[in-house]
């Protein structure tokens, strides 16, 4: 089964690139991930700063910056695996790091 897992995290605290590269702990669960075999897919999101929302309301497509909840916590990555079941995806995402001071959402894949 399939499942996106999504990494929240609050920005003010978010690690760079480089601190996550050095990272004993988020190395370890990268690697314990291509052990297991079922990483698909992942990336790192760019800050909130550069995002930008799009909704259409009566025809009409409004374009505003940021995120469209205002929000402490944001999604800063994610993550596609593929696991025996939901046991598996919450054994994964409780060792990723941010799991210790934001959060991982995980969402089952409708195919």
């Amino acid at each position: 089964m399939k499942y996106v897992l999504l990494i929240c995290d609050d920005e003010t605290v978010s690690p760079s690139n480089e601190e996550l590269a050095a990272d004993p702990v988020h190395q370890a669960w990268l690697a314990d991930l291509d052990r297991r075999g079922g990483r698909l897919v992942g990336a790192r999101l760019r800050p909130v700063v550069d995002a930008t929302t799009v909704r259409v309301r009566d025809g009409e497509t409004l374009v505003s910056d940021g995120p469209f909840a205002e929000t402490k916590d944001f999604v800063g990555g994610f993550v596609i695996v593929e696991c025996a079941d939901l046991d598996e995806a919450i054994e994964i995402a409780s060792g990723h790091p941010y799991a210790r001071w934001g959060g991982v959402e995980i969402r089952p894949v409708w195919e």
